[in-house]
């Protein structure tokens, strides 16, 4: 049964299994390649890539120029002498060099290590170091980001670049296998002193389609678009290769996030598709924007953190569509789902969903027994015969959804009650004042943790705010939840992915003034 074919979830359920997915592909188990299925066997089909930059101007690609580049690039590192399995850096914005440069990678069969363009030297430099790549593609204002002692080469970016491909075949023949390492994948570094690189292999695109399909519902005729920079994960996997694999061109934003700009390429390229982190949907709802624009997306799907009920209310009500949630790690992508491609899916706000077809999901407590309904307990995954903990907190209800409830980490033990600091800011977020929050545990001696809240307000911070806050979550959510401390702060520390760092908060709260 194709994958297409499924119409409810209960039905997938019953009848999937991931060697189905094979089937949407050319290649097999033993000759597999990420360039070649995402490029190459779709030639024929037209655009495959829209990009807005953030002067306003936009660029279209077909498969077949994107196919012929990348096949220059590849011949390209083999004349340089780059083999299977060594590294190549990819430090570029969206454009024209950077998928020439990915997809070439990839046929090449060396492994890309993809770097976020906003890096100093010391990010790029645990990056380089650690997976000893021999070749850095970046544009001119980065290249002397990197020092000799890396070892490097470093190719920049531009007109000489498109040149040099021109003298190389724009022919080449893929060699690598599905158990072959694809890309590098480097975690934001929110629970760790340093990134971690996950490796990928060229299967796992093939692991992807069921959330793909499945989830963000993605259909031959939609037009995609995902702003999420490719250097990291949703970006990447969600926001490239899924939708390209399946013959979808991909719409994306390059440059300074603008929220006019993103508006402006949903309305230019004609999107029906989106998928984006819950802070771009934010800063639309915010911006106070999105009625001077024709839109017609039909489809929304959000990753990388929880929703606010707010955020997903205006989505609803101005699209007519709930929004998509999709829940997953950088270790073992995608696991628990809402979906957009099945029939009458019932969405609940606020849910991650339910796990994905073919995967075998349930919540553990510490001694790795499973929990009761209703209770905290960590998300695992079963992998090879065991147990993954996915580092996640969740209960799920009666009907089998889940419902995040942090980290395991930052979930806060104060006085036997077990809080979510997740909900106590969807709380604080509906309040007037609160523009941005942040809950964490810290210690305290009585209740062994109490719940401190990290506020960027739009108002006077002052302690009779402070009073007015800690009533408004006794009120709206109990008063044994409410945060016994708040600090007003100018603004959250974030990863370069715009995730939280709550550790950071932690180790602040000790020593942070009020502001």
């Amino acid at each position: 049964m194709h994958l297409t074919e499924y119409r409810t979830y209960e039905e997938a359920k019953e009848k999937f299994h991931f060697n189905q997915a094979w089937e949407l592909f050319d290649g097999n188990k033993e000759r597999f390649n990420i360039g070649y299925e995402c490029i190459d066997r779709h030639v024929r089909k037209g655009t495959a890539l829209r990009i807005k930059f953030e002067d306003g101007h936009a660029e279209k690609y077909e498969f077949e120029k994107i196919s012929k580049l990348s096949s220059q690039f590849a011949n390209v590192l083999e004349h340089l002498g780059i083999n299977f399995g060594d590294r190549i850096a990819i430090m570029l914005d969206p454009s024209l060099e950077f998928y020439a440069s990915l997809f070439g990678t990839l046929k090449r069969g060396a492994i890309v290590v993809p770097c976020f363009p906003l890096f100093g030297p010391e990010a790029l430099g645990v990056r380089l170091k650690d997976s000893g790549a021999k070749l850095l593609l970046t544009n001119e204002k980065k290249k002397d980001l990197v020092g000799s002692e890396f070892g490097v080469k470093v190719i920049t970016a531009g007109p000489p670049f498109l040149k040099l491909l021109e003298s190389y075949s724009s022919r080449y023949e893929t060699k690598t296998s599905s158990s072959d390492i694809s890309v590098y994948q480097y975690t934001s570094g929110t629970t760790r002193k340093y990134p971690e690189a996950i490796k990928h292999y060229h299967r796992s695109i093939v692991n992807l389609m069921p959330a793909a399909i499945f989830g963000r519902g993605l259909r031959e005729g939609d037009r995609f678009f995902c702003p999420s920079s490719p250097a990291w994960g949703h970006g990447l996997w969600i926001g490239t290769f899924a939708p390209l694999a399946l013959g979808i061109a991909v719409g994306v934003y390059s440059g300074k996030f603008d929220v006019k700009r993103v508006l402006e390429a949903l309305e230019e390229f004609e999107i029906n598709n989106i998928s984006a982190a819950p802070t771009v949907f934010r800063m639309i709802k915010n911006s106070g924007l999105l009625g001077n624009y024709k839109l017609r997306i039909k489809k929304i799907h959000y990753t990388g953190e929880p929703i606010d009920l707010q955020t997903f209310n205006f989505l609803k009500e101005a699209f007519g569509v709930s929004p998509i949630s999709g829940y997953g790690s950088t270790e073992v992508g995608p696991i628990i789902y809402n979906y957009a491609g099945f029939e009458n899916y019932v969405v609940k706000p606020g849910s991650l969903g339910k796990p994905i077809p073919g995967l075998e999901v349930k919540l553990i407590d510490e001694a790795g027994k499973e929990v009761p309904q209703g209770q905290i307990g960590e998300i695992a995954l079963k992998r090879r015969g065991e147990w993954f903990r996915v580092k996640d907190a969740a209960v799920m209800d009666e009907e089998g959804y889940f419902w995040h409830k942090g980290r395991v980490d930052d979930i806060i033990i104060s006085a036997g009650w077990t809080i979510s600091p997740n909900e106590v800011e969807d709380v604080l977020r509906t309040h007037r004042a609160v523009m941005e929050v942040a809950v964490v545990g810290i210690p305290d001696q009585e209740r062994g943790q109490i719940v401190k809240a990290f506020v960027v307000t739009k108002l006077n911070p002052n302690s009779d705010l402070r009073r007015e806050l800690q009533d408004f979550v006794k009120d709206k959510l109990s008063k044994h939840e409410y945060p016994r401390e708040i600090e007003f702060v100018k603004e959250l520390p974030k990863t370069e992915g715009g995730k939280v760092k709550r550790k950071e908060l932690k180790e602040m709260s000790l020593k942070a003034e009020r502001i």
